[in-house]
Formats: C-alpha cells, sequence, structure tokens
C-alpha cells in the first residue's frame, strides 16, 4: 500500500490553504504532522481522508494525488452510532467483527475436526487456527479490556452509549477507531483530554501498531515516544524530516542555518561574476569571456533565501508586583469534591516552588484548584494561603468565554485606569495588534482566548498561579513561550496539565491523585519516573500477547503430534523470516546511520533467536 501527493494545491472558500503539499504514506509509516495554529494541519488530514480535494491546476506542474491498493482509512470526523442501546463493550467489540467471525468458524471447523478425524478436516480447521492467530485473535480480549480501563471506562462498560455525555461519546469513538486497525490511521490532537494514563497506553498501542498512523499533536514527549517522521507545514508548504519530534527540530535549525549559508555564499559569487562581466561589458575583446561568466550565472542551481520562520507568538517579562512571604499555602486533610469525597490532599507550598499537579481524569485535580480558589465548598479539612499572597487563576474553560465585546473594550473593562495607548500596548505582546483588538471575543479560536486570558493574569502581576490545563489550544512554540515565562517567574506556581514535556519543563514538586488520596514528590517529572515508574515500558508489557492457547481434541495420538510438529515447523519458518528481515534492515543505508534504531534491531533480533531455540528445542522433543 502506499499513499503519495505531490505539489498538491487545497484551497477552502477560494482561499489557498495549502499550496505546496508532497506527502508519502507506506504500510508502517509513523508520521507526525506538525506546525503553527491555523497552517492546515487538519485540512491535510481531512484531503488525505478524502473530505477535501485537490485544487486543479491550470499550469503544468505535475500535481496528483496516488493510492495504490484500497487500504482503508480511519478518521473520526464526526460521532454517529449505528444504535445508542449498544453498551460500551458491546461498541468496543464491534471492531473485531472479522476477529468475531473468524472465531466462530474456529469453533465449528473444531467441532467437526474432533467429529470426523479427517485430514481435510484437520487441514481446514489448522489453516483457520493460522488466521485466527495472526489476526491476534488469542489476545484480542486482553487489548480491548486494557483499553477501556486505561481510558477510564472499566467501571461503566456494561452502560448503554445513549447514557454517556458527548465528550465520552468522542471518546469511546476514539477508541473503537483505534481498535478497528485501519490500514491508515488519522489522529487529529488524540492526546487532548486523555490523562496522562491513557496517553502512555496510546503511546504503546501505536509503538506496536503493524499499519500506518497520521497524527497531528501538540504534545511533544508523546511525538517523540511514537513517530519516525516529521512532515511540518510552513507557509502552506510541507517540510519531511526522518526522526521524531525532538531530532526534527535540531535537523530544522541546522538545514535553515546550511540553507542561509549556501545562499549568502552564491549571492557573494553572483555578485563577483555580475561585477567582472559589468567591468569589461565594453570591451570587444572581452566580450566572449563576458557572456561566459553571464552564462555561469544562468546555469547555476538557485539557492533560495529560506522564508523567515514563523514564531510569532506572546511575550512578557512578567515579575510579581509583590514578591510575597515565604509560606504561600499550607493545606492539611482537605477532602475535595461535590457529593462525594474523590480525593484527601496534604500539602505545604513555599515562595517559588512550581508544583505541578498529576493524575488521571475524575479524581480531583480541577476540584482541588477551584476549592482552593473558593468556587468549591471543602467537604472538610483546611488550607490557609500566606498574608500578602495575590492570585492569578486560569480556568480551562477560559478557552470558552464568550463575550460580544471587542477584545479592546473587553481588556479595558477589565482593567478601566489603563489609557487606551496602554491596552493596545498590553495586548500587542499577546499577538493582539492592529484591527485585532476590534475582533469581538466570540470570534476568537481557543488559542487566542487562552492569550488574551493569560494577558489579563499577567497584566495583574500576581506572585501565585493557579493554572488549570493553561496548554490547551496553545500550539508547540505557545506552550514553548509559557514555559519560558513561568520557568523564569519568580513567584509560585500551582499547575495542572496532561502536558508532560510542559510539566518535565517547569515542574520543581509534584502533587499525584490517586484514588481518593494524593502523594507529594519534592522533586520534578524526570525523577517521578525514574522512582515511580516507567510508563511506556509497562503500557508495552501489558500489551504483550498472551501464551497463544491450544485448543484439547480428542483425535488419535497420531493426528494430533504430526499437528503439533507441522506447527512447531511453521513457528520455526516465520521466527526465521522474521529474523531474515530484521537482518537486512540492520544493513539498510536509512539505519546504517541511525544508532538507536541499530540498537533496538539488534535486541529484536537477539528475541527473536532466543524463541527459535526454544522452537527447535520443542521440534525435536515431539519428533522423537
Amino acid at each position: 500500500m502506499q499513499l503519495k501527493i505531490k505539489d498538491g494545491v487545497v484551497e477552502l472558500s477560494g482561499e489557498p490553504i495549502l499550496n505546496s503539499v508532497n506527502i508519502e504514506i507506506n504500510d508502517q509509516s509513523k508520521i507526525a504532522v506538525v506546525g503553527r495554529n491555523g497552517c492546515g494541519k487538519t485540512t491535510l488530514l481531512k484531503l488525505i481522508a478524502g473530505e477535501h480535494k485537490l485544487v486543479k491546476l491550470d499550469s503544468d506542474n505535475d500535481s496528483f494525488f496516488a493510492v495504490s491498493g484500497k487500504p482503508t482509512i480511519g478518521y473520526l470526523s464526526q460521532i454517529t452510532f449505528e444504535d445508542y442501546s449498544k453498551t460500551l463493550l458491546q461498541e468496543v467489540r464491534s471492531a473485531y467483527s472479522e476477529i468475531l467471525s473468524l472465531k466462530e468458524q474456529v469453533n465449528k471447523a473444531q467441532q467437526k475436526m474432533e467429529q470426523t478425524g479427517d485430514t481435510e478436516d484437520i487441514k481446514t480447521y489448522t489453516n483457520l487456527l493460522d488466521t485466527f492467530t495472526n489476526l491476534g485473535g488469542f489476545y484480542f480480549e486482553r487489548e480491548y479490556e486494557s483499553a477501556i480501563k486505561k481510558f477510564g471506562f472499566e467501571d461503566v462498560k456494561n452502560r448503554p452509549l445513549s447514557e454517556f455525555s458527548g465528550g465520552q461519546q468522542t471518546k469511546i469513538a476514539f477508541l473503537k477507531l483505534l481498535l478497528s486497525k485501519p490500514d491508515i490511521l488519522l489522529l487529529d490532537e488524540p492526546t487532548n483530554h486523555l490523562d496522562i494514563e491513557a496517553v502512555e497506553w496510546l503511546e504503546g498501542y501505536l509503538k506496536n501498531y503493524k499499519k500506518a498512523f497520521v497524527v497531528v499533536s501538540h504534545d511533544r514527549m508523546f511525538l517523540d515516544n511514537t513517530v519516525d517522521t516529521v512532515y511540518e507545514i510552513e507557509y502552506g508548504k510541507t517540510y519531511k524530516y526522518n526522526g521524531n519530534y525532538t531530532y526534527f527540530a535540531k535537523q530544522k535549525k541546522i538545514r535553515r542555518e546550511q540553507q542561509l549559508k549556501e545562499y549568502e555564499a552564491q549571492q557573494k559569487e553572483i555578485g563577483r561574476l555580475e561585477d567582472l562581466a559589468e567591468r569589461f561589458r565594453y570591451k570587444a575583446t572581452k566580450a566572449a569571456m563576458v557572456q561566459s561568466k553571464l552564462k555561469q550565472i544562468d546555469r547555476m542551481e538557485k539557492v533560495y533565501e529560506p522564508q523567515r520562520e514563523n514564531l510569532k507568538t506572546f511575550h512578557t517579562s512578567f515579575q510579581p508586583l509583590d514578591v510575597g512571604v515565604k509560606d504561600v499555602l499550607s493545606v492539611k486533610d482537605l477532602k475535595v469534591g461535590y457529593d462525594s469525597v474523590l480525593s484527601n490532599v496534604n500539602l505545604e507550598v513555599k515562595r517559588g516552588d512550581k508544583v505541578g499537579i498529576i493524575g488521571g481524569n475524575g479524581l480531583g485535580k480541577s476540584t482541588f484548584i477551584r476549592t482552593l480558589m473558593g468556587h468549591v465548598a471543602a467537604i472538610s479539612g483546611e488550607y490557609k494561603f500566606g498574608p500578602r499572597v495575590s492570585i492569578g487563576y486560569f480556568d480551562q474553560q477560559l478557552a470558552q468565554y464568550s463575550s460580544g465585546n471587542t477584545v479592546l473594550d473587553d481588556f479595558i473593562n477589565e482593567f478601566p485606569n489603563l489609557t487606551e495607548f496602554e491596552a493596545r500596548k498590553a495586548l500587542g505582546a499577546f499577538v493582539f495588534s492592529g484591527e485585532e483588538v476590534f475582533k469581538t471575543v466570540d470570534m476568537l479560536s481557543g488559542g487566542e482566548r487562552v492569550r488574551l486570558a493569560l494577558c489579563k493574569i499577567f497584566q495583574k502581576r500576581p506572585n501565585v498561579l493557579l493554572l488549570d490545563e493553561p496548554t490547551n489550544h496553545l500550539d508547540i512554540v505557545g506552550k514553548e513561550t509559557l514555559e519560558e515565562i513561568l520557568k523564569n517567574f519568580s513567584g509560585t506556581v500551582i499547575f495542572v496539565s496532561h502536558d508532560r514535556y510542559f510539566i518535565k519543563e517547569i515542574s520543581t514538586a509534584l502533587l499525584d491523585f490517586k484514588k481518593g488520596e494524593t502523594q507529594v514528590f519534592e522533586f520534578g517529572y524526570e525523577e517521578y519516573l525514574k522512582k515511580s515508574k516507567t510508563p511506556v515500558e509497562q503500557v508495552l508489557k501489558e500489551n504483550k500477547p498472551k501464551e497463544k492457547k491450544t485448543y484439547t481434541t480428542p483425535l488419535k495420538e497420531k493426528a494430533k503430534k504430526e499437528k503439533a510438529i507441522k506447527k512447531a515447523e511453521e513457528k520455526i519458518a516465520l521466527l526465521e523470516a522474521e529474523i531474515a528481515l530484521l537482518e537486512s534492515e540492520q544493513q539498510s543505508e536509512e539505519n546504517l546511520s541511525d544508532y538507536v534504531k541499530l540498537a533496538e534491531i539488534g535486541e529484536n533480533i537477539e528475541k527473536l533467536q532466543k524463541e527459535l531455540e526454544t522452537a527447535y528445542s520443542e521440534w525435536e522433543s515431539l519428533a522423537e
């Protein structure tokens, strides 16, 4: 299977969104699409899914969209369930319709084989069992049970779909899409609204995904752990980089610097040749030389000046008006929740601490922040802020903040003592300049509303920040900007986030929400991972297929032994083929300089060779 787009152009409402798309998807591609908000990432996914079409060009440019084979493409554009009376479990199981159908055929074939003992019936059963095994028939139930648990639905899996909220139905549809295993899986911000445990499960699932996927995400750690190719969209064009996100970021910088050096060197050479030609232009004896220099310029393969990188973002030198006291917050046996207790919190926060709040969805993280703000009453226990504490509060619902006022009026209403010039200067630092300040708040995107909310918070210059998912709706450049601001902030930060990279960059301590309880770690996220768990490895371990089950039959011992010997020989052949394939990958040019990849391949070969030795021992035992 191969899907290829060359020099593609996409327009929406007559406006060009993408003007030079070049992308190639093969059988096991693991691709990330990155770029600034509004650059056309989702448009590209919809183009691949067939929801958008390429513009037919009048020029002679060789533009095309080509697909070989008939790949199934999975893309979650809207939520539709055929039967809302089905339970969540039934809906998720329907993703395995082929395996479930095959399971019935295997059971029937087994019964017939046991009754007749006929050679053809044994052969039919064996072939069906092989197909069932190769499709993952012996571990698919464990796979979906693990997924349901990680997505937080274990206790409600037998509830009908109609009883779930719109957001929950979206997660269920997404889960079913993942487990249905299309040939090309298209994922648009899949980690949004997933807690860290679910994101880690998704990473493990995608690392073991046998087919192709294309993911749009601003989660840098997620991209580092899942993809091996990055396509960046900048100014409507796609640029390909081999490697994960961190490698892409380094290579992009190197490539731009190299291109700029080559461009400047070529311009210098062109200038020298032009000066030479101009000096001797009117000397008849030098006419041939002049023409030679001009032709030399024409024959040059032009190096173009790299476009200025799109790094437009907000900026501020934000420090508190009052540094405040050393003891910022004391929390003792604080039970948070609504009708029932979600968690019990004990916490001491000092000036300058940056406390990251982590844990699963529905355990009380946001409720804790709202309790500290006085928006939710504590069930029991106490909390106390120190004197001279001034709080800047960011609620994740601010991205849905609605107002018919213009951005400028909305900001001045918050700060009536500012002049219009001062208000526009403050808004300009958050990329609201020119006519943009006259857009109504209702016209703003989610990311723009987040920027407006942050602008208001930073204008007040508090010494304590309570932030609930501040990176939602921000692109990667926006996240990096906020990270720098918070790292340089001398005050105190208490924040909830599911973005592990953001947590790693900011936190000096962690408050981990478990079921009913919380635990404080007096160190950052990297140390937390080392001391508490290794998430991706654990996920892969959980998703490792169970040992294949064997069907016992009352057939004659001879037929049973012959069948076992045949299966052992097939297993040996399969392992030898897999080892040969990996050894050829070791020698491929693209992998020879990728030492991480070579190490991974080497580990897999060593593992398979051990399995092969075991398989040979089993075969010899059976043959004897």
